[in-house]
């Protein structure tokens, strides 16, 4: 609904022509035979002091029918038009109201007004000098001349704005092309240039908000709706493309353009739709499948490709494919290092794999830029729950024997796994490392478990091998040296154990 406040600016902007009809009101009305033309024009005219648009409309409509030579009931019904914001239509009655009465001068104000603002600037001027030549008010005269030389300096910027724009200066167009919008403001012309000035700046939102006026201002603006349907393509938008070009084909089924823009759009739409669809049927790798499908049928559309792979990305990550998910995603992210959504897939990958503090960063990342996710700090707080586990190692665990074992079977067991993960079996330095971490995790469970006071502790939920949990114990065994203390160990002798430790 349009506000009571909105309705009154709007006649109050008017007022000096509703003035005008008050003055003029004993003119041009007493025609019809029963008078029924003036109860028009007089409940027209209250209901347009009352605010009430459409119902003073109705009247003037009746009474313009009533009398087709009523020049005053054409000009109130032009004002009830302008003050409902419909120019389009209050144009041709007051081109009626000069034709009936070609003296009248507030109604050639008007209409050079209207043709000024739709950038029809040598009709305005011509409509300017008639009203300075038929003996105006002082009022009309300063409105008349004050326009007539704004007309002549936007005929000047209109040269400057078409020069720039041939010699490829966008940005100097632009300018000038505000300038006149500012009084053109429903000059299709130059609101079509400034949009191609703004695609080739690269200002996408703004060619769009002009292009959306110009389809508006022209009613079979079939090229509008064509850029603008290419634009929201070309931004990796399928949903708005299609409407736009759909738009385009109501008003030229024929058009070649937009109907061979319409069949890629289409088909690129469905395809996306099929994807998914089958996301939410949790088919993970039949979606996975299909979006590689929207990459081959748009590869050169980068906004496809990099939604493709953040879906492609998500899927993954929810089929449990941790490392391919790791590998599209972390595509993805050197595009759109700040994608929220991909962020979040990688950190519940990387959970999987579990790179616990990997996941953490990415969760804080992702937090940084979209606070209060619930997601993101129920995902951070299992990833660092995750990580403080994973730190308290399981020494039966990594020697993969009960926690009833006899020491023999420690030993056994021992023996077997650092025979499988000694550093010198591996060449890949990624692997040789894993090895390491390895082999010092199966050396460590070994000293702990075949020590009774050190396996004790560990069943009693202290890890003797770290600082931290040894809690008021003055001596404590510190793993020191990391791989190099296993040189020249032979973790075949039954000898005594020779790692290096340090006793503080």
């Amino acid at each position: 609904m349009v506000s009571m406040d909105h309705v009154a600016h709007k006649i109050l902007t008017y007022i000096p022509y509703v003035l005008v009809l008050i003055d003029l009101r004993y003119e041009g009305v007493k025609c019809g035979r029963d008078g029924s033309v003036d109860n028009h024009m007089e409940m027209g005219k209250k209901l347009l002091a009352a605010g009430q648009l459409a119902d003073a409309l109705s009247h003037f409509h009746a009474a313009v029918d009533g009398d087709p030579k009523n020049y005053m009931a054409f000009y109130r019904r032009a004002t009830v038009f302008l003050a409902m914001g419909k120019s389009k239509s209050a144009l041709p009655d007051l081109s009626k109201v000069i034709e009936l009465k070609p003296d009248f001068t507030s109604a050639r104000l008007q209409r050079g007004n209207l043709l000024l603002k739709q950038g029809k600037l040598d009709e305005a001027e011509s409509d300017f000098k008639k009203v300075l030549k038929s003996n105006p008010s002082a009022k009309e005269e300063n409105e008349a001349q004050s326009q007539l030389t704004k007309s002549d300096e936007i005929q000047r910027l209109v040269a400057q704005a078409r020069s720039s724009f041939n010699s490829q200066d966008y940005v100097t167009a632009a300018a000038q092309l505000d300038a006149i919008i500012d009084t053109c403001v429903w000059d299709v012309a130059s609101r079509e240039m400034r949009a191609e000035c703004f695609i080739q700046m690269g200002e996408m939102g703004k060619a769009i908000s002009d292009l959306k006026a110009t389809s508006k201002l022209k009613s079979d603006n079939t090229q509008a709706f064509y850029k603008l349907s290419t634009i929201y393509y070309n931004l990796g938008d399928h949903e708005m493309s299609l409407n736009e070009v759909r738009e385009c084909l109501k008003l030229d089924p024929d058009h070649k353009q937009c109907y061979s823009h319409y069949k890629q759009v289409k088909k690129l739409n469905k395809q996306i739709q099929s994807a998914e669809e089958l996301m939410q049927e949790q088919r993970y790798e039949e979606a996975v499948s299909k979006y590689e499908a929207v990459m081959k049928t748009e590869p050169n559309v980068h906004h496809f490709s990099l939604f493709a792979k953040e879906r492609i990305c998500h899927a993954l990550a929810q089929s449990q494919e941790a490392s391919r998910a790791i590998q599209v995603c972390s595509e993805v992210l050197q595009s759109d290092p700040e994608n929220i959504n991909v962020l979040k897939d990688r950190a519940e990958a990387y959970i999987q794999e579990e790179e616990y503090e990997e996941a953490i960063k990415d969760y804080e990342t992702a937090a940084k830029h979209s606070e209060n996710d619930r997601q993101i700090k129920e995902g951070l707080e299992k990833a660092q729950r995750l990580l403080k586990q994973s730190q308290k190692r399981d020494y039966y665990k990594i020697l993969g024997v009960k926690r009833t074992a006899q020491k023999k079977e420690i030993i056994r067991a021992y023996r077997k796994l650092a025979q499988q993960w000694h550093p010198d079996n591996f060449q890949d330095p990624e692997e040789k490392k894993k090895a390491e971490k390895k082999f010092i995790d199966i050396a460590q469970a070994k000293e702990v478990l075949t020590d009774p006071e050190m396996r004790t502790k560990f069943d009693h939920g202290e890890d003797p091998m770290d600082p931290e949990s040894q809690q008021g114990h003055h001596h404590h065994h510190n793993f020191h040296g990391g791989f190099q203390g296993f040189q020249g160990f032979n973790p075949f002798g039954s000898g005594p154990f020779n790692f290096k430790f340090n006793f503080n």
